[in-house]
């Protein structure tokens, strides 16, 4: 049976994982430079070694609660079309593997844009469920040409 490993991180009280072959590295928050005229969910702009990478609010982008940075704030840095893209998290603590058999569908409650990233739902016990995200696909077409105009 097929096993894969995640990345388990927290926006607010919600747990999210993504596919650990997906993320380049975790780094603490750093401050970033805004940048005019984008997208509210973008942050800003940081220098992760030596390159300038957009960083994206993941809280905003799925308007989950109030925002807020702590000690616990982390960046997950992954590679979309061979651009570095940060997500800022509220904690990103654990690795996780799961089975095939611990993985559900998407539920058909989720439509629209969202069940484009919701790869489905990990059950790691009775009473803690994963949401399974690929942040390949957070972004739509159109976002994704934003942030490629930002000339990075």
């Amino acid at each position: 049976m097929a096993e894969n490993q995640y990345v388990v991180f927290k926006l607010g009280k919600e747990e999210f994982g993504i596919d650990i072959m997906n993320v380049k590295e975790i780094i603490p928050h750093q401050e970033s430079v805004h940048v005019p005229n984008t997208p509210n969910f973008i942050e800003g702009i940081i220098n992760y070694r030596g390159n300038v990478i957009p960083i994206i609010n993941l809280k905003r982008r799925f308007k989950i609660g109030a925002e807020e940075i702590t000690k616990e704030t982390r960046i997950i840095v992954i590679n979309l079309d061979e651009k570095e893209i940060g997500f800022i998290v509220d904690e990103a603590s654990q690795t996780l593997r799961l089975e095939e058999n611990q993985i559900d569908p998407t539920p058909d409650i989720i439509s629209g844009i969202d069940r484009r990233y919701i790869i489905g739902v990990g059950k790691i016990s009775e009473d803690r469920l994963l949401i399974l995200i690929d942040l390949q696909k957070i972004l739509t077409d159109e976002e994704k040409d934003e942030i490629e105009m930002l000339d990075l």
